[in-house]
């Protein structure tokens, strides 16, 4: 998948396509049927799958003061979006210029004379330009030869159960500690994934070493302990995790510090992904070191008991 800046310079093999558009948080089901539909248009057509989307996140620029919210930051989302085959990302970066220009600008200037797309593909609550004025009627409205270029939009993609997929709906399951509902939503478990970090070892201390992520854009998941698998390159194991501000001990510097079953090797500096299974219980205070160190154990066994019920059922 190529990666691509500035709509001002787009090549000529990038233009002709099949243009999605959106913010893509998260790549859940829902962007998946609409990327998917787009795909298989593209390939009908012979032309480059184009996905268009914005860094920061239109709500990180409008709103810099909320909480970290991002279910998938740049990095996870370039993977998940090169998983589902796109051809080309062109990124856009989302500043004051972007936010205050017209829909009517985006659509001719973005759209139609960057990259001439052979069709555009959006979802139905898609909304773009000043103000978020434009939507689907208008960017049909605004297609210059209609008969060379198609605007498809996508109807919203729901459950069994009649559930929209929805990057806001995964975040209060996240929030709510149900990952295994975040997890149906998004077509896989969530994760957070980093670099393994120096820590205080204060976890091998009591004879369970922990490699510890820092957070950096993600959102916050309930705080508390999880059944977690992890992955070290091509490897994956099962473990356990800590979400939180370690109250036994300290109670200010929030962490993510995961046990990982069987490994007993120095891993600090290498790429880690921990994906959140499910939730055991929430983070709490204990009366020193040994009722914590009993505690870890007992969650260790919970982590063991719950990941090999989860294997059998995939089997």
């Amino acid at each position: 998948m190529r990666i691509l800046r500035h709509y001002e310079t787009v090549p000529g093999d990038a233009r002709g396509g099949v243009v999605v558009l959106g913010n893509f948080d998260g790549v859940h089901r829902g962007h998946q049927a609409v990327i998917g539909a787009a795909a298989e248009d593209a390939a009908r057509l012979g032309a480059p799958l184009v996905v268009v989307t914005f860094e920061p996140h239109p709500r990180r620029f409008f709103r810099p003061d909320d909480p970290p919210f991002r279910i998938t930051p740049f990095r996870s989302k370039v993977i998940q979006l090169g998983a589902l085959g796109v051809d080309v990302l062109l990124v856009l970066r989302f500043d004051r210029a972007m936010s205050q220009m017209p829909a009517e600008d985006f659509a001719r200037n973005v759209l139609f004379r960057a990259l001439a797309p052979h069709q555009i593909t959006i979802g139905y609550d898609f909304h773009f330009g000043h103000q978020r004025r434009g939507n689907p009627a208008m960017l049909k409205a605004l297609v210059p030869d209609p008969a060379g270029c198609a605007v498809k939009v996508v109807e919203p993609v729901a459950t069994a159960d009649g559930e929209v997929y929805s990057s806001t709906r995964i975040r209060e399951y996240l929030a709510g500690g149900k990952p295994g509902h975040a997890a149906a939503l998004l077509g896989r478990p969530f994760e957070i994934e980093g670099r393994v970090v120096s820590g205080d070892r204060r976890g091998r201390t009591i004879g369970f070493p922990t490699a510890n992520l820092t957070l950096g854009g993600y959102l916050r998941p309930a705080y508390g302990v999880y059944a977690v698998r992890a992955g070290l390159g091509e490897e994956w194991f099962d473990g356990v995790a800590n979400l939180g501000v370690r109250p036994t001990v300290d109670g200010r510097k929030l962490l993510f510090e995961t046990h990982l079953f069987g490994v007993d090797r120095d891993i600090y500096g290498q790429h880690l992904r921990v994906a959140l299974i499910e939730y055991i219980r929430p983070e709490r205070r204990f009366d020193g070191l040994d009722a914590l160190r009993a505690q870890i154990a007992e969650d260790c066994a919970a982590a063991r008991r719950i990941l090999r019920t989860r294997a059998a059922g995939a089997a």
